[in-house]
């Protein structure tokens, strides 16, 4: 299983959202190329970047930032934020992204998928966020009536490479949430699935390394909190990172 350290730029800077919520934001004072070559130094071969301003307003908002990660970090990158176009998709590709993430694009935007993933196989992965069983999007603000799995199925068929599933309620820490959702979708789904939201220790890294079917975990404000060591989740994870990273 892979650990992707997740990197959140917004108006240039390295920040983490705070419970979802894009007006509770909080900044480190680490550089977003910093605390890539950070990573990198600890382990990583693989970034999750994400350029928060893209989500909120569409296009490449922190693009000179995320292309010096990219372009410097060593490592492979994944990139979302505010992917709506084949436009933006193909710039982020021409800029160093090894793989590119659609959200709420996706979900509204099917022709967009499909076209994305013919053009670039391989290279398409797709975000689901969910709550309470149902789909969010819009930054988490907004809730459809569809379900994860019913999504998760529609967009294998698709051809898109893998799915980063966010457990929004695991993520804002709700009492009643689990791993059960996350474990179901691995279980059902022919592709891999990236785990996310899900990691406050090394027992949850553990945790998801055994669940069948989840090739990776995306962990950001645990690092940055330093609740969990890059390097501990690495060995846990048995990171093994091949050409096809989700197998």
């Amino acid at each position: 299983m892979i650990v992707y350290p997740n990197i959140q730029v917004k108006a240039g800077k390295c920040v983490n959202l705070l419970r979802g919520n894009v007006d509770d934001v909080q900044s480190y004072s680490v550089t977003p190329l910093e605390a890539a070559k950070s990573c990198v130094s600890k382990g990583s071969e693989w970034l999750h970047l994400v350029d928060l301003d893209g989500i909120l307003q569409g296009g490449e908002h922190n693009g000179e930032v995320i292309s010096e990660i990219m372009q410097n970090s060593g490592a492979k990158c994944m990139v979302g934020g505010g992917i709506r176009t084949m436009a933006s998709a193909e710039w982020w590709l021409d800029h160093g992204a090894e793989m590119i993430v659609l959200g709420t694009a996706a979900v509204k935007d099917r022709t967009f998928v499909r076209e994305a993933s013919a053009r670039w196989p391989g290279k398409v992965v797709v975000s689901i966020d969910a709550s309470e069983g149902k789909v969010v999007i819009e930054g988490w603000r907004e809730k459809t009536m569809f379900s994860p799995m019913e999504l998760a199925k529609d967009f294998q068929t698709m051809g898109v490479a893998a799915i980063i599933y966010t457990d929004v309620d695991m993520d804002i820490d709700l009492p009643d949430a689990s791993f059960a959702q996350t474990a179901e979708l691995a279980k059902e789904l022919d592709m891999g699935v990236i785990s996310s939201g899900t990691v406050r220790g090394l027992d949850d890294v553990a945790i998801l390394k055994h669940l069948p079917g989840i090739a990776g975990c995306v962990v950001g404000r645990a690092l940055f909190t330093n609740k969990v060591s890059l390097e501990d989740a690495i060995a846990v994870a048995g990171q093994k990172v091949t050409e096809t990273p989700f197998i």
